[in-house]
């Protein structure tokens, strides 16, 4: 099969057509060496997704501290948890704090 013989086939014809081959190399342009490359706008794309599931996990958090700050707006309630969380005491108050065996990290003698 000669040079002359693949000149006749139809698809060397319509491949060697200058504006299929112009077609051809921009798109392959386009799709891999671009700056705007199809490569970057997924590599974009899963890092918009990522964030997208930050925020929701953080507007989550958000929510849940504007419930605190709304219980804690209630002086009975800051009062309790200043009380549980910084064992804070009225004055001439004493505080006794009970722990229990399995609670306390101890040594194990070998």
């Amino acid at each position: 099969m000669g040079f002359g013989e693949l000149k006749k086939k139809k698809w060397f014809k319509v491949m060697t057509n200058m504006y299929i081959l112009v077609l051809t190399i921009f798109v392959i342009w386009m799709a891999f060496f671009d700056t705007n490359s199809m490569l970057i706008h997924l590599e974009l794309r899963k890092e918009i997704k990522k964030l997208e599931r930050q925020k929701e996990f953080l507007q989550g958090e958000i929510d849940k501290d504007k419930e605190v700050l709304k219980k804690l707006s209630d002086t009975s309630e800051l009062e309790k948890f200043a009380r549980e969380k910084y064992y804070m005491k009225k004055e001439n108050e004493e505080i006794f704090l009970i722990e229990y065996e399995d609670s306390l990290k101890t040594k194990k003698n070998e």
